[in-house]
């Protein structure tokens, strides 16, 4: 896998070749040292320093030592630095993460109050909320290993399962973090992009120690948050070499040391991948170079033809961008809206961007299906009829979401994702238009704020509302029905894991 810094290369490299011609500008223009005359030598220095004519001193710094370092930023940022690749819109902005959580009588000591497992569980959904927007898989080892849920964004689908879970539930006793490993794997390599493994455990098997110094450079970044008090890291965990290391804290320190953790690995997992663009960092250059041209309004600095240079470089600038004030003077309308987008401010990303698909893509995270299906609709590639389809589905437009896809498959035979979407697009229509004539009535019915509807193109049934009827002597309130929730969770997960381990899979 490529480094950042292996990664480091310029977008537009011809623009360096004008660097020499502003070195030579500098050495031409930079004043030099007057020299004595030879008369001078004749007399004594402290009068002939006062018969001098002009100072023989210098600055250190000239007023061309400041052009010529403002156009040589200048020059670097037109070549477009770049390091990093911009991230698909498609694909969730968190790298993937799967969470193996050690269940075990251990972590249900009360050294960290309330327990081990409860300070962890509490870890695992600030990480979670910390990861908007990112997906992420729990995964539960005793003695053996257990898929708890998989790659998910919803943090409301992770939080009972959590709740859930207690060494009670785990069908063998054990510390087999090697099969937990291994699990987290297989999970992440049915992802969509490269991710990451945290462990959240309080000790590690010594026998176990082995499965994680494999030194394959193909193998996914693993992390381990430790429930131990401070300082009482167990030596087999600290000596881990590879494997980032993070103490349970207080505060967020953790969780943050974590996450920074997760983007490396995003980012480095991203370089490799050819189908996204280089980010262009030049525009970091601009600051610098702004803050050095301030000296040219220095009393005794002022260069007259700068004037110049700032009127031509405003004329040359699009009258047509209007963004966000000064901010105008360094990035585009795209670059605001990229920086709003990894903000997850998307509707002022969708306000800001001027280019049709990120435009889109903003809208489509906005939750503004019915606008991001016809931006997509106007443009006429691949990519934005997979992204039609997608905005089409949110919108529960089925039928027109699968065409949507099919017509990517159209326009590029070889997009597996647009081929799978279109496969679970008309299996959703046929599967809604079945079911709506098996319950057809015939009869007319209204459609409530509450009912979900979707198109009904081919008329095979009408829609029809089904009022479910409820015993008013059993039914339970919000807090009753919560608490059987949490309740039989526990006993849900102790039985799927004793089929999991009575089928010999997870």
């Amino acid at each position: 896998m490529t480094g950042l810094f292996d990664a480091f290369h310029f977008l537009r490299p011809v623009w360096l070749l004008l660097l020499p011609g502003i070195g030579l500008l500098w050495y031409l223009a930079r004043p030099r040292r007057k020299q004595d005359s030879p008369d001078s030598q004749h007399i004594a220095p402290h009068l002939a320093e006062a018969l001098r004519v002009g100072s023989n001193t210098r600055r250190r710094v000239q007023p061309i030592d400041s052009v010529a370092l403002c156009l040589s930023l200048l020059t670097l940022a037109a070549a477009g630095p770049t390091w990093s690749r911009i991230p698909n819109p498609l694909i969730a902005e968190s790298a993937p993460l799967v969470v193996a959580l050690k269940v075990t009588p251990s972590m249900e000591e009360a050294d960290l109050a309330p327990s081990r497992l409860d300070r962890a569980r509490f870890k695992i959904l600030d990480l979670i909320a910390t990861r908007a927007g990112g997906r992420t898989a729990l995964v539960a080892y005793a003695g053996t290993a257990h898929r708890v849920a998989p790659l998910t964004e919803d943090p409301d689908i992770l939080r009972p399962l959590l709740q859930g879970l207690s060494s009670e539930v785990m069908p063998v006793e054990g510390d087999d973090a090697a099969a937990a490993l291994a699990l987290s794997m297989d999970i992440l390599g049915a992802a969509e992009t490269p991710g990451a493994i945290l462990f959240v455990l309080d000790d590690l098997d010594p026998a176990m120690v082995t499965a994680f110094t494999n030194d394959d450079p193909a193998q996914p970044p693993v992390a381990m948050l430790v429930a131990v008090p401070a300082g009482q890291i167990p030596a087999q965990i600290a000596g881990l070499t590879g494997i980032t290391t993070v103490g349970l804290t207080a505060d967020d320190r953790d969780i943050a040391q974590i996450e920074r953790q997760l983007i490396s690995a995003q980012q480095m997992a991203q370089l490799d991948d050819e189908r996204l663009d280089w980010d262009d960092r030049g525009w970091w250059l601009l600051w610098p170079a702004a803050l050095i041209a301030l000296l040219w309004f220095r009393r005794g600095w002022t260069m007259r033809w700068g004037i110049a240079i700032v009127l031509v470089a405003g004329l040359q600038m699009p009258g047509n961008a209007q963004a966000d004030g000064w901010r105008d003077w360094f990035l585009t309308p795209d670059q605001q809206g990229q920086l709003a987008y990894r903000n997850k401010d998307f509707a002022r990303a969708a306000e800001l961007f001027n280019d049709p698909m990120w435009k889109g893509h903003a809208l489509l995270r906005e939750g503004r299906y019915e606008e991001a299906a016809e931006l997509f609709a106007e443009l006429d590639n691949a990519e934005a009829a997979f992204s039609e389809g997608l905005a089409r589905i949110g919108n529960r437009e089925y039928r027109a979401g699968a065409r949507a896809f099919e017509t990517a498959l159209d326009r590029q035979p070889d997009f597996p994702a647009a081929a799978k979407n279109a496969e679970i697009a008309w299996a959703i229509v046929e599967q809604v238009e079945s079911t709506r004539e098996q319950s057809d009535t015939g009869e007319e019915s209204g459609i409530g704020a509450d009912d979900m509807t979707f198109d009904n193109e081919a008329q095979r049934g009408t829609v029809t509302q089904v009022d479910a009827p409820m015993d008013e002597e059993t039914a339970l309130s919000p807090d009753q029905w919560i608490d059987s929730i949490d309740t039989e969770m526990g006993d849900f997960l102790r039985s799927r894991f004793l089929y999991d381990n009575a089928e010999g899979g997870t």
